[in-house]
Formats: structure tokens, sequence, C-alpha cells
């Protein structure tokens, strides 16, 4: 029998079918493979083979350019089947780990939400690091509780501890994010930032070229592997199954009643780890800003499918006789 997950993210597929369908020519590109026979001097060519044939009856490789694939053109046609409420607005992006390509859709800046307590973990491993410490049993304890359960209590007393915005930017300029601002005071949760950045502090995290030691970043990742039962939404959504590791963000405004919803995360799809960070606002209901998530990291991900992974490699063969 089919899983709940599996399931739910068929039907996310299915409904992006139309919009995604028209992605495969111009993702996949073509292979051109000419073959050519080879005689002797003055032999009587034959209709099928080639007027310039080598007389040395030697086989030759040719190598013929394709078009270079635009991710970003195929994450924007994925995307123009996304349904988005009046008001509301999503940005996304992806980045198949493997190959380091990636895609971005939108490039406005959105609150954060809770997704900053990963940033805010990563700022305090990071200067833990600097010091030559590791992090204390107080900090482990809040930090467990901040990321699994999205503690906001941990989440004020480790902001505190990095030094706030100030710390929050300082460690992002050493992270290479540069569109992401810590919020004002204790108003962590109302951080700005974007979905490209967001997808920069995930290489950080699960990538191998970071400012974060091994021992950092596979402890921040063992955490986002362990999210609470009832947050285990989002980016997941997108998966094969039980390989991904994220964190979600969720706030209502209060002067509009509407809702921030962010996710972001590593799924596993047909064999590859893909990193996605999906932010939205104006959000009418939680469930519906929870739905244009898991329903734009479905299109993201469908950009590098199977037929992505030949698009570029084409080769023209001449044979010997």
């Amino acid at each position: 029998m089919e899983s709940p997950r599996a399931t739910r993210r068929t039907s996310l597929y299915a409904a992006l079918a139309a919009a995604v369908v028209v992605l495969g020519g111009t993702a996949a590109g073509s292979v051109y493979v000419e073959a050519r026979a080879h005689s002797a001097p003055g032999a009587v060519s034959s209709a099928s083979e080639s007027p310039s044939a080598s007389a040395s009856g030697e086989a030759s490789v040719e190598t013929v350019a394709q078009p270079v694939v635009d991710h970003d053109e195929l994450l924007a046609k994925a995307m123009a089947g996304v349904t988005v409420e009046d008001g509301a607005a999503v940005s996304v992006a992806v980045l198949d780990l493997e190959s380091g390509e990636s895609a971005t859709y939108g490039d406005g800046a959105f609150d954060t939400a809770s997704i900053v307590k990963v940033d805010i973990l990563a700022a305090l491993l990071l200067r833990a690091q600097d010091e030559g410490r590791q992090l204390t049993a107080t900090e482990k304890s809040y930090a467990t509780a901040m990321i699994e359960n999205s503690d906001n209590a941990s989440a004020s007393a480790l902001w505190r501890t990095i030094g706030g915005a100030e710390g929050l930017d300082a460690a992002n300029e050493r992270f290479g994010l540069t569109g992401t601002e810590g919020g004002n005071g204790m108003l962590w949760g109302l951080t700005q930032t974007t979905a490209a950045d967001q997808l920069r502090l995930l290489r950080q995290v699960f990538g191998a070229d970071s400012e974060l030691s091994e021992a950092s970043r596979g402890y921040l990742r063992g955490l986002m592997g362990r999210i609470a039962e009832g947050q285990r939404w989002g980016v997941s959504a997108a998966g094969d199954g039980e390989g991904w590791a994220l964190k979600n963000g969720w706030l209502p405004r209060t002067a509009t009643g509407l809702w921030d919803i962010n996710s972001i995360g590593r799924v596993t799809v047909d064999g590859r780890d893909l990193l996605l960070a999906v932010l939205s606002d104006g959000n009418s209901t939680q469930a519906k800003g929870i739905s244009l998530v898991e329903t734009a990291a479905v299109a993201a991900v469908s950009v590098f499918g199977e037929e992505d992974a030949t698009a570029d490699a084409s080769v023209s063969v001449t044979a010997s006789s």
C-alpha cells in the first residue's frame, strides 16, 4: 500500500503535470550520433558511406556542443502551474548537491519566521569554533528545543548569545549571505531574507565547502532530521520518503492576519540530494500557505529530472570499417 507521504507527493505532481510537461524538450537537449564507414583508397563508396570518410580506417570521436540548460527558465515554467492566492507571494530556490546546478524563482525579501533558527544555530556554532570550544550543555539543550520543536524561548536565549542581529549579520557575511538582515531587537522572526540566501545557508550546512566544521555541520543536520512529528511538512513533500532534513517557519502577522509560511532543507529525489528553500507571505490561512510551499517545492525539484543528467552530454561517433 502506498504511504500517505507518497500519495501526497503523487497528487502534488499531478497538479503540476500540465505546466511541467513542456519542460522535456528544453531540458533534455539531444545526443547527436554520426556513423561513418571508412574504406581503402580508391574503393567504391556505398550509399551508406560518408563522402568525407577518412582513408585511414581509424575511428574518431567528435563532441558536438549542445544548448546549456537554463534551470531558471525551467523553474519559471514549472511555477506557472502553481496557484498563488491574490495578494500572496512566493519565492523558491533549489540546488543539486552533486552537480552544483541551481535554479531560483523570485528575488524578493521575506520575513524568516522560524527558519532563522537554523541561521541562529549556525552562527552559534561558528562562534564556538572561533573560541575553540564545544557548545555548553545549556546551549545544546536550547539548540535541540529550538530546531526540533521550534521553541521560541530557546531561540531568544541563543539570539542573545550570538549578539542578536549584529552577531547574525557578522556570521552571515562569512557564510556568503548577501540579502539577509537580522531583525531589530529581539524580533529574530522578522529577520529579512531571500530564497537565494537561504540556499547559500543550506550549502553551509549540507555542503563540503563551508565555514562550519564537519562536526558542526553534522550536529545541525542531525537536529534538522529529527523535527517534531507535527512539523514535518513543507519541502519534505517533494522528497522520496524519510530521507529529509528541514526547518519550517510560520507566522501570522498581527496587522493583517495573513501568514508567512516558509520551509528550507534537504530532500532526496530519484537518488539525488537537493537543497530547497521556499518562502511565502500574504497567505490567508496557515493551511493554504503550507499547500503553496509544498506545491512550489515539488515544482522546484521537477527541473532536475533524469533527462537533465544528459542534457549537455552530446557525442558524435565516427566508426571504422
